[in-house]
């Protein structure tokens, strides 16, 4: 499918032990030959090679190298591979990277393996982006859903469903061209109509446990708030382990919005250390509470911190009165002073863990659904979404009495969409976009 040969740096661009430059194409084992002493045309696929890279316009011997050979089509990216492993360095690496660009490879493009490896056939475009989710992986929780999706559990997800809405159109163009049933109402109402609907309700399970996983991949947005001076600032610092916002006993300390991410056990919170609420008459107070109101909207959790050491006041009134319809964990702070009945925590000493045991349990369902095949991005809800409405389309214009024929035009539509998740049924645009994310050299 590509006639040129693809050149990368493959691993971080730093000082390391190792580096290493790959190459594929057509042309790959012939340059990578041609750049040192050993004869890879003769090489069997998948060995390793231990010679010298050589620079050819002047034959100066530039580093020890192990060079690995695959050949087509077993490879990554199913045209001819070669990896040079040398030793690491940013000035060894790009030279080497250079010499292979001066006899005959190209630059390749950011993910432009991967996309070989997607347009050869080798991997679906879930995978593909199952490959990039794994590199950027923040957590444990990440790893096995870009694992998962390398395994190609979305395709395994999406096959049924397309063999069903392939089921459903076979049923209407096989009556269509041999009528089994004289009456096309009674056909619609006993066939066609309960699979549709059944597939309907196949689609909106996989949408609630895929939002449910996004929600959990992407991080709880989590408000602390509270009146000045109970804590939140400890609190979250407490959290992250690091002192990051500024603690006082002088009230009003915070003034504008402090973020942090923290990862406990399988859960990833994005914090935000809010300003404390109450009434002022300072500017740039009144903006930081401005702000503060906005990320509670804004919250999928908020963490109501509340003083142990004192009785509700009207302010704390009021904060409980303005996040009842959020999701949210009410905690009182400074239990070390006093022992106050309820979730309880001492944030300035560290002492978080019934706060912290609580956001598990709260999210243990949710985790859950990470254990099944999800969808793992919006691309891929979108297009699902996408089949849901051409579903529901000829759901109704089947209630509305239209000719069946005429109904298979929204179900092929809806069969195309779920094609686009895997990327049978895609437009070249979408892919440049889609790949342009990658890293150099995958």
């Amino acid at each position: 499918m590509f006639n040129d040969t693809i050149a990368a740096i493959s691993t971080a661009l730093n000082e390391g032990a190792i580096s290493i430059v790959r190459m594929s194409g057509e042309d790959a084992i012939l340059i990578a030959e041609k750049c040192c002493d050993i004869p890879l045309s003769k090489a069997k696929s998948h060995t390793i090679h231990y010679g010298n890279f050589i620079d050819p316009s002047t034959q100066e011997s530039l580093d020890e190298v192990l060079i690995s050979v695959f050949r087509a089509p077993k490879t990554y990216t199913r045209e001819d591979l070669v990896e040079i492993n040398c030793h690491g360095g940013i000035y060894v690496t790009r030279k080497i990277l250079s010499i292979l660009l001066g006899n005959g490879a190209r630059l390749a493009n950011p993910g432009e393996f991967t996309q070989r490896a997607f347009l050869n056939g080798r991997i679906d475009l879930t995978q593909a982006e199952a490959v990039n989710d794994m590199i950027t992986a923040p957590s444990k929780t990440h790893m096995k859903l870009a694992l998962s999706g390398i395994k190609g559990s979305v395709r395994k997800l999406l096959e049924p469903l397309i063999d069903d809405l392939l089921n459903i159109i076979a049923t209407i163009e096989v009556n269509i061209d041999y009528p089994e049933y004289d009456d096309v109402e009674i056909l619609t109402d006993e066939k066609v109509l309960p699979m549709a609907e059944n597939w309907i309700n196949k689609i909106d399970d996989i949408l609630k446990r895929s939002e449910s996983g996004q929600f959990m991949k992407a991080g709880i947005k989590t408000a602390i708030v509270g009146k000045p001076n109970v804590g939140k600032s400890s609190l979250l610092n407490a959290l992250l382990e690091e002192e990051k916002a500024i603690v006082s006993n002088i009230a009003g300390t915070t003034r504008d919005l402090v973020e942090g991410h923290v990862q406990l056990g399988n859960i990833h919170l994005n914090l935000i250390d809010t300003a404390g609420i109450h009434e002022t008459e300072d500017f740039v107070e009144k903006i930081g509470i401005d702000r503060s109101k906005k990320a509670i909207e804004e919250a999928q959790l908020v963490i109501l911190v509340l003083d142990a050491s004192e009785e509700l006041d009207e302010m704390d009134e009021q904060l409980l009165e303005l996040t009842k319809d959020k999701e949210r964990i009410i905690v009182y702070n400074k239990a070390d002073l006093v022992n106050r009945k309820g979730l309880s925590i001492s944030a300035i000493h560290g002492d978080i863990d019934a706060l912290t045991k609580e956001i598990e349990k709260r999210y243990q369902k949710d985790l859950l659904s990470l254990e099944e095949p999800i969808l793992s991005n919006e691309r891929q809800m979108g297009c699902l979404l996408q089949a849901k409405t051409h579903v529901r389309n000829a759901i109704q214009a089947m209630n509305n009495g239209m000719e069946l024929d005429l109904v298979t035009i929204d179900l092929q539509a809806a069969y195309t969409s779920l094609k686009e998740i895997l990327g049978e049924a895609t437009r070249e645009d979408l892919l440049d976009a889609l790949f342009s994310n990658f890293c150099l050299g995958k």
